[in-house]
């Protein structure tokens, strides 16, 4: 026997039609960027290229992620597909670390084998780069406030947009004062930046996807509160995790101090639920209650 409560989530609704946008967009840019990097020999050019396309991709597998988290829930998949957001940021975000390390190879080897770039066509591009970049930035602002695979797509394009801003200053730099060693260091600077943010978000969601107990939750501070209720012995068995960004869930067992009735059990887990929600933001819980029964005690159990 186990109760099983939940919350109705208010959550964000997000526009799947921006991204579509995004990927036309990007699709676009991505191709002008090319040719424009191989006429011009513009490394920072092509990295830029680079770096949009896997934009483009990150924004399908968002797009797609997007449609099958919204699928409804059968019976050979009782949670629906929520996770595959998860699975996108996972997946967004592991490309923006391996683009970042790719391109401070290529940067590297830039400063031992210097090009002769033409930085007219680099100004040029890299403005029409923030430009569209920083229209679908605008676009997913409101949803990466909100959703950390859309947040994932979100980086790709914001990282974009600074990239193009520094391709910008560089190809001013090598027209005016031939500086060419400067393609090779905005390069580097933003394989760097890229590094940062693409490993801070695939650490978020690999803990996701690992149902890591999330790290505003203190598993103490819950069991505190829950044995403040009246007919609560001990609160063990625990488990928190998040199924996605929106359902943060959990499961344990419930140790009463009377062999109550199941209506009165009714009430109790209705006033561990409110708790629960209230101070913690845990939408959907699950107890399994017990009176006296010889098990482990402990918070945590390996089940």
């Amino acid at each position: 026997m186990s109760g099983h409560h939940h919350h109705r989530i208010h959550k964000h609704e997000v526009e799947g039609k921006n991204l579509l946008f995004s990927i036309l967009l990007n699709t676009l840019i991505t191709i002008a960027q090319v040719v424009g990097g191989i006429i011009s020999g513009s490394l920072a050019l092509l990295s830029d290229a680079l770096h949009n396309f896997s934009d483009v991709l990150s924004l399908v597998i968002s797009y797609v992620a997007h449609k099958l988290s919204r699928k409804k829930a059968t019976i050979s998949q009782t949670f629906g597909l929520k996770r595959s957001e998860l699975i996108a940021a996972f997946i967004n975000s592991l490309t923006l670390v391996l683009v970042a390390i790719y391109l401070i190879y290529e940067a590297i080897t830039r400063f031992f084998e210097p090009v002769i770039i033409k930085p007219g066509l680099v100004i040029w591009l890299s403005v029409l780069g923030i430009v569209v970049n920083g229209l679908s930035v605008l676009l997913l602002k409101k949803d990466a406030d909100h959703n950390l695979n859309m947040k994932s797509a979100y980086l790709h394009l914001l990282t974009d947009m600074m990239a193009s801003v520094a391709v910008l200053v560089g190809g001013i730099m090598m027209k005016y004062f031939e500086l060419y060693w400067v393609d090779g260091v905005m390069t580097l600077i933003i394989a760097i930046y890229l590094v940062v943010v693409g490993a801070d978000l695939l650490l978020k969601s690999t803990k996701m996807l690992m149902l890591f107990t999330p790290e505003f939750i203190d598993i103490k501070a819950i069991v505190r509160e829950v044995h403040k209720i009246e007919g609560v012995n001990k609160l063990h068995h625990i488990h928190v995790w998040h199924l996605n960004e929106e359902e943060l869930h959990l499961e344990a067992h419930l140790d009463c101090t009377h062999d109550i009735t199941l209506s009165q059990f009714n009430v109790l887990l209705q006033h561990i639920e409110d708790v629960l929600y209230e101070k913690f933001g845990i939408n959907h819980v699950n107890i399994q209650p017990e009176f006296k029964k010889e098990d482990p005690k402990d918070f945590i159990v390996q089940d």
